[in-house]
C-alpha cells in the first residue's frame, strides 16, 4: 500500500498517526523505549484503517487514548 499517496494531502492524518505511536510508546527509567515494535504496529493499524476503512485482520480496535492529540 502506498501510504504516502494517501497521506501527502492530509497532514492532519499523518499527525494522528504519529500521535498513536507516541501515545503507545513506553519508556524505561533511562528513557529507552521498551515497546517500540508494538507502538509501530498500532500506528500502522491507524494507517491501515484510514486507508482501507477496516482494521487489519486480528487487530483490536484503536482506543481513544491511543489517538488523542495533545
Amino acid at each position: 500500500m502506498d501510504y504516502w499517496a494517501e497521506l501527502r494531502d492530509s497532514p492532519s492524518q499523518a499527525a494522528s498517526c504519529f500521535a498513536v505511536f507516541v501515545n503507545v510508546l513506553e519508556l524505561d527509567e533511562n528513557g529507552e523505549p521498551v515497546n517500540e515494535k508494538y507502538a509501530e504496529r498500532r500506528a500502522a493499524t491507524f494507517l491501515y484503517r484510514y486507508c482501507t476503512g477496516e482494521l487489519p485482520p486480528g487487530e483490536p480496535e484503536l482506543e481513544g487514548w491511543e489517538c488523542e492529540l495533545y
